[in-house]
């Protein structure tokens, strides 16, 4: 892989887009530090002590709704056995549940028990006001387009404009 070029050797058009990628890593990092933040003290919310990754498994099985462990670690980019254990803590907490996967029995299906839906929602709720609040005078259509945009950058895609 070859160097970069310096600022000074790239053309105008190609100086601007560097500077606008250096704008985006800042903005990137920022987002990041406010969300492990917020993943620290929701965590604890949900139940005192509780890791923020562990909270982050938590609220996946919430979105995605019943899934594998296998899943869970390929979309979380995380060990199986990190996986394992934060899904027994989570189960020792009454969390989760463990079922037989009606179409593999091999495997078994995770899923949120009542408790963890509760504690779940309520522990974010803060989180999800504080959202709505900021969002409230954005256009809908600029909240999709955060969306598709945000959605595309994780997935290494070209935004579709």
């Amino acid at each position: 892989m070859s160097e970069p070029a310096a600022p000074e050797d790239l053309d105008p058009a190609a100086r601007e887009h560097r500077a606008a990628v250096d704008r985006l890593e800042g903005a990137i990092s920022e987002l990041i530090s406010r969300i492990r933040k917020f993943y620290a003290q929701i965590a604890d919310e949900v139940s005192p002590g509780m890791l923020p990754g562990t909270f982050k498994l938590l609220a996946t099985i919430g979105r995605i709704g019943p899934t594998t462990s296998s899943t869970l670690a390929h979309r979380l980019t995380a060990d199986k056995g990190m996986i394992s254990r934060q899904i027994s803590e989570l189960e020792s907490l009454g969390f989760i549940e463990r079922t037989a996967d009606p179409d593999d029995r091999r495997s078994r299906l995770i899923s949120l028990t009542a408790e963890g839906r509760k504690r779940l929602d309520a522990a974010r709720a803060p989180y999800e006001r504080m959202l709505s609040h900021t969002l409230a005078e954005w256009p809908t259509e600029s909240i999709d387009d955060l969306t598709d945009l945000l959605t595309a950058f994780a997935s290494g895609d070209i935004p579709k404009r």
